[in-house]
């Protein structure tokens, strides 16, 4: 899977709305392969990206029903909530290890950088965590279950400048590659459910798949 992912003039107000500009212009792409059984609940999730010379930016739309939201703080184990992903390689290279950024229906994220696939695994610091800004359409808390057909959409703005911290970083710039998957799950709502946008193969690793990232180029 590849994606072109191009330069904005302009950076997104952070606010989660799926509608406005920039993102009004850019085709989203679908993370709809699932991973392993085919899920009785297949969510439609869609995904848009950007960048300017600060950022990579990333918006998810999920047309969604059982959707649970519980987790309390950052670090959490946001995917047993109603839950998106961005893993995500800084570079073509899959031997500088990957971050793996989740967030919930409420806004709440994990976030960590991974040298290999679940081996020595570092949390992306409190401070460098604060500046990544998220918004959510929905409220923090989501519990009881929401059952009925509701759409919601998570936004954030990623800093480039932390990335260095952990490990070699490419910045986005034209003809600059990184090696990326988007996920959406569900791990303790009451469908679960694990949808991908590059396709991963049956695994104990589960996601934590790096080589099956697809490629985002930067224009």
């Amino acid at each position: 899977m590849k994606r072109q992912v191009h330069r904005l003039s302009k950076p997104p107000v952070i606010d989660a709305d799926w509608d406005k500009a920039p993102w009004d212009s850019i085709t989203p792409l679908s993370v709809e392969n699932a991973f392993g059984v085919e899920p009785e609940h297949r969510p439609r999730t869609q995904a848009r990206v950007g960048y300017d010379h600060e950022a990579v930016y990333v918006i998810f739309r999920v047309e969604d029903r059982y959707v649970r939201a519980v987790a309390a703080k950052r670090q959490d184990p946001v995917y047993k909530d109603s839950c998106v992903e961005f893993f995500f390689v800084p570079g073509r290279d899959l031997s500088r290890g990957y971050f793996n950024l989740e967030m919930n229906a409420g806004g709440f994220m994990l976030f960590h950088f991974q040298a290999a696939p679940k081996q020595n695994v570092a949390t992306v610091s409190e401070p460098d965590c604060a500046q990544v800004r998220i918004a959510h359409s929905l409220p923090q808390r989501v519990e009881p279950e929401i059952v009925a057909p509701v759409v919601w959409t998570v936004e954030c703005r990623i800093p480039v400048g932390i990335l260095p911290r952990y490990t070699r970083v490419n910045r986005p710039a034209p003809g600059a590659v990184w090696r990326v998957n988007f996920y959406k799950c569900g791990d303790e709502t009451s469908h679960p459910h694990w949808l991908t946008w590059s396709p991963v193969p049956k695994s104990p690793l589960g996601f934590h798949f790096p080589q099956a990232f697809g490629e985002l180029e930067f224009m």
